[in-house]
């Protein structure tokens, strides 16, 4: 992979998961990252690790608080700051029945979109004050099909509308050489799934899922990250606007 651009990558979600695998990859390609999270002890371990490999540097950030993310904002904001590549990869998964759904349940999505949406602007108009940069947003599968083990109308709403968004910002954005892109991953083993299952018992009950993958397995958060630099890199110069399923061929039809 070809990573042109001068300017640093900044992670929102950089300190588990598909960002931090993400991240490394990035470090290994001698691209700077700044990983983003709520979390002082993940962020510390995240980034002891990625400076074994690179250049790292960390912001904490809880994105649900205004406060912190005003600050986060302010950073990108600054003059003297150039962001060449942003991964969009927070988010929160607890699946729940849509007819229990409360407002609390529907603003922890939302909110979290609303977040995404001002930070992406903010690094956006710095892109476009650096000459261009790329962008890649964490959609989901869940976003494209409704699967009724895991009911979760909320969070498909916001993965959707993040899929929506993607689009938009890679129309509008194409003129200014910032090319956006998203990836739509299937079941994948990340923390995420830490909010209603006990960590112990997580390899257990994602492997009841591998099946649904016509691959036969569950996906690693290296396969997504390969795919998010991939997309990042300039090898994929004439990729923009695109919803790339990263799924174990879930979308190809029922298995």
């Amino acid at each position: 992979m070809k990573f042109t651009h001068q300017g640093k990558a900044i992670i929102i979600g950089g300190s588990s998961g598909m960002g931090l695998a993400t991240a490394k990859l990035l470090v290994k390609h001698h691209v700077e990252v700044i990983i983003v999270g709520r979390n002082a002890e993940k962020l510390e371990l995240a980034l002891t690790q990625l400076n074994e490999t690179g250049k790292a540097s960390a912001i904490q950030a809880d994105l649900y608080q205004a406060a912190d993310l005003e600050k986060l904002l302010s950073y990108i904001n600054q003059d003297d700051v150039r962001l060449s590549y942003l991964v969009n990869a927070a988010g929160y998964f607890s699946p729940k029945a849509f007819l229990t759904h409360d407002v609390e349940d529907y603003n922890t999505y939302m909110e979290l979109n609303r977040a995404t949406f001002f930070i992406a602007q903010a690094v956006a108009e710095n892109m476009k004050n650096q000459g261009g940069g790329n962008i890649v947003n964490i959609g989901s599968m869940w976003g494209k099909q409704a699967i009724k083990a895991t009911p979760s109308s909320a969070y498909s709403m916001a993965k959707a509308g993040l899929h929506a968004l993607t689009q938009h910002m890679a129309m509008e954005l194409a003129q200014y050489n910032i090319r956006v892109n998203a990836v739509s991953p299937a079941v994948v083993k990340t923390p995420i799934y830490h909010s209603f299952i006990d960590p112990t018992e997580l390899d257990e009950a994602l492997a009841g899922f591998n099946e649904f993958h016509p691959i036969g397995r569950i996906g690693t958060v290296d396969d997504v990250a390969n795919t998010i630099g991939f997309l990042l890199s300039s090898d994929t110069s004439w990729v923009t606007g695109a919803i790339w399923d990263i799924d174990g061929g879930v979308m190809t039809g029922r298995n």
